[in-house]
């Protein structure tokens, strides 16, 4: 299998985590990093961090090198060539619509049950929203989270959890299938064909953020036990 996988001229956990995982599986002759550049977002305020820094990381390029990965710095992603059998994004903003429709086999993974829970800060508008946890592997399209579904795995929640016990649950499973996006390919699961669509949404405010933390109580009570019928469907 030949791979294209999509991330930043940068230092980034989640490329270091998937990557890492990946070549227990694949060499890395079967591999090339496009390194895209990294523009750092604005500081804001925020009341909780649902994911770990992903700065604090191994630059891509020393990755790669050490690792013995082909690393192609682009500009835009329609440098990037066709001629592979995926490509996973392992950390991209928005890409191009000509990119999608010239390399056609995009993988992503959404930290969100697609299509109620789009857009940026899944894991907090899903509390909020008294919606489901679950990463969603996908294929991109124009549209916003809103690609072909290939499986979505929900994040288990205990009664006894914290906000950061299960955020870090949610970041770890979102590493894991995107890791084993080839396992999916045979094994495809969605317990949520039925769920209704949501607008994709954007980070969310400070003011919303202390509302979220505020049922996350309630959320814990309802989805520690509705969990258990999913998962006996």
């Amino acid at each position: 299998m030949k791979l294209g996988l999509i991330t930043y001229d940068y230092a980034h956990l989640k490329t270091e985590q998937v990557l890492l995982n990946l070549l227990r599986k694949f060499s890395a002759r079967e591999m090339t990093l496009f390194a895209l550049p990294y523009v750092p977002r604005k500081e804001r305020k925020i009341l909780f961090s649902h994911r770990p820094a992903q700065h604090e990381a191994t630059p891509t390029s020393v990755l790669a090198e050490t690792l013995g990965i082909e690393f192609v710095c682009v500009a835009k992603d329609t440098e990037i060539p066709e001629g592979y059998d995926y490509y996973l994004i392992l950390g991209a903003g928005i890409l191009s619509a000509e990119f999608v429709e010239k390399a056609k086999r995009v993988i992503n993974c959404h930290p969100g049950v697609i299509p109620t829970a789009r857009g940026l800060d899944a894991f907090k508008w899903s509390i909020l929203e008294m919606k489901p946890l679950g990463v969603t592997l996908h294929y991109i399209d124009k549209e916003v989270d809103k690609g072909e579904v290939i499986a979505i795995i929900p994040t288990p929640v205990f009664i006894t959890d914290t906000l950061e016990m299960l955020a870090r649950r949610h970041y770890e499973n979102e590493i894991a299938v995107l890791s084993n996006f080839d396992y999916y390919f045979a094994n495809p699961i969605n317990l949520f064909r039925n769920i209704e669509e949501g607008e994709p949404h954007r980070r969310m405010p400070y003011g919303l953020e202390k509302e979220m933390v505020a049922k996350f109580g309630e959320y814990k009570q309802r989805f520690a036990r509705e969990q258990h019928l999913w998962l006996l469907r």
